[in-house]
């Protein structure tokens, strides 16, 4: 999907009708989608966790040095029960998670109060803090994860990209290249190899193939035939 700026409408217009939890980052509009009560967000620790790290990377600073290391509590214990069905993670992380994270905000808190407000490290904490509801709700729910590392990566590609998207000529062509973008992911994700995929495409529709018979064209309908055509 493109859009021309970073409105919450843009997210909102984009997931209407869709209920449910919401995995993302901390970015703002995602919020007021949520406020509308249909959705519920589950927060990313990786980026809590980035922000603690580049001020322990800086130099000397305890603080953020100790956030890191319970921040490491939670996710030992994600890897030692990825895999396992959501129930079990749930258990897991109600019995071993849920008093780190208990214990993590009081002392995010305390340490607050005794540091300048304008500084970067009391920006980590208020960050930290003001998300706290859908940075623990994976506690509750064993179906989220613990941070949107999986769909960063997955759309990593897209990011990398971004430069040469940037100048697309108009709003239109920005589209056009969303487009394009998302069925290359698509095929990547179902198994279907992009090039050969785009190549056919272009020649059937060339050929005519009927616009009433579109979604034919679509990567899992293409991966089915190719299926098809395999076994026969």
């Amino acid at each position: 999907m493109y859009a021309p700026d970073r409105k919450a409408e843009r997210p909102i217009g984009h997931l209407a009708g869709f209920a449910g939890v919401l995995q993302v980052d901390g970015y703002g509009g995602y919020k007021v989608l949520a406020e509308r009560g249909d959705v519920r967000l589950a927060l990313c620790w990786a980026h809590v966790r980035r922000r603690f790290y580049e001020l322990a990377a800086a130099g000397p600073t305890p603080i953020a040095s100790e956030a890191l290391t319970r921040i490491a509590e939670l996710y030992t214990i994600e890897s030692e029960i990825r895999g396992h069905s959501p129930e079990e993670r749930r258990a897991a992380r109600q019995m071993r998670s849920r008093p780190v994270l208990d214990e993590l905000e009081p002392w995010l808190r305390s340490k607050l109060s005794l540091i300048s407000q304008k500084t970067k490290l009391a920006e980590a904490i208020r960050y930290a803090l003001s998300r706290w509801e859908g940075l623990t709700r994976f506690v509750d729910d064993g179906r989220i994860e613990i941070d949107s590392n999986v769909v960063e990566r997955s759309i990593r590609p897209l990011a990398l990209n971004r430069k040469n998207a940037l100048f697309a000529g108009s709003d239109g062509g920005a589209e056009h290249w969303a487009v394009v973008a998302s069925l290359i992911e698509t095929c990547k994700l179902i198994g279907v190899e992009p090039y050969g995929y785009l190549a056919d495409l272009i020649i059937r529709i060339v050929q005519g193939h009927p616009n009433s018979r579109l979604d034919d064209l679509l990567p899992w309908s293409y991966a089915v035939a190719q299926d098809l055509k395999a076994v026969a």
